[in-house]
């Protein structure tokens, strides 16, 4: 997250869709309700949007810190990260900085709870937030690596109103080596913090595979000395296997635990997909890449 953020700016894309960005923080928001009420909701999330990343700038020493260590934050999205990360950090090395893409989806979309809309998501750079009304649902695409592979569908009974992608082509390091890792969980903060865990799960030792240190390549990450992916050649497919089971497990792991609902790990053509216990898994709609869904979900971040 850079410090330096720039002025906000914000577009209306269509009747129902809007564009807010400043700095790092890129978002597409798609509002279901009566024009009316959206016109004053958007106002809102607008007001309230310009604020965030002056906050989580000012939180940004105590944000790279290892959750475990209970770093002292004062902004809304800060604490929800802080929030998010905590029932992964006794077990894994994971910063709040992990979750904050979904917590500022979730942060701009809390409020919206509480007003009669159909249907609402934020997309933050592919980590998606979701409301949706009884009987609503949204169709999510998936691109793990280039184009589209594929799609699944978010229904109000599910317990899913958050979706993150993480991997090692995306805008943030991964210790791993998946292509990508889309989770879906309870809230977008969540998923965000699962996903990365989950993408740097995805991993295994070959020689042709370039990782550094991720403090030089960025000198305030807050990963510090540990390796990140540089580059990943085309593997043996025994290599794949092995990376994409460990990856799997990891993802197992947290669903027992209530983290993660379902999961898809894609890594070089092959998938794993993670069915959530006892119910179908949704990405069992997975389609051809000729569809087109309206929501991209997965651009890894």
């Amino acid at each position: 997250m850079s410090t330096h953020g720039g002025t906000a700016a914000r577009a209306r894309l269509a009747i129902d869709r809007w564009h807010f960005q400043h700095g790092p923080i890129d978002l597409i928001i798609g509002l279901d309700a009566d024009p009316a009420l959206s016109e004053g909701l958007i106002e809102a999330m607008w007001t309230r949007f310009e604020r965030i990343l002056p906050e989580l700038v000012m939180d940004l020493p105590q944000l790279r810190r290892p959750a475990h260590e209970r770093p002292r934050l004062q902004s809304p999205s800060g604490l929800a990260m802080l929030r998010a990360c905590k029932p992964f950090a006794d077990q894994r090395f994971i910063t709040p900085m992990a979750a904050v893409a979904g917590a500022v989806a979730d942060e701009l979309l809390a409020p919206l709870r509480r007003e009669r809309i159909r249907r609402c998501f934020i997309n933050n750079g592919g980590d998606i937030a979701l409301l949706l009304a009884p009987g609503a649902d949204y169709r999510v695409g998936v691109w793990p690596q280039v184009g589209l592979d594929g799609a699944f569908t978010v229904t109000a009974d599910m317990p899913v109103r958050g979706i993150a992608t993480s991997g090692w082509r995306g805008r943030s390091f991964s210790l791993g080596i998946a292509d990508s890792v889309t989770v879906l969980a309870a809230d977008a903060a969540g998923a965000d913090a699962a996903a990365t865990l989950i993408a740097n799960a995805v991993n295994c030792e070959h020689a042709a595979i370039v990782r550094a240190p991720a403090d030089t390549l960025k000198d305030d990450t807050d990963l510090g000395s540990r390796l990140v992916t540089v580059d990943v050649p085309p593997l043996p497919p025994a290599t794949v296997a092995q990376a994409l089971a460990r990856g799997r497990r990891e993802a197992e792991y947290w669903q027992r635990r209530g983290l993660v609902h379902a999961a898809a790990l894609f890594l070089q053509g092959r998938t794993e997909v993670l069915r959530p216990p006892g119910a179908e898994s949704p990405f069992e709609t997975l389609i051809p890449a000729r569809a087109v869904p309206p929501l991209r979900a997965t651009v890894p971040a």
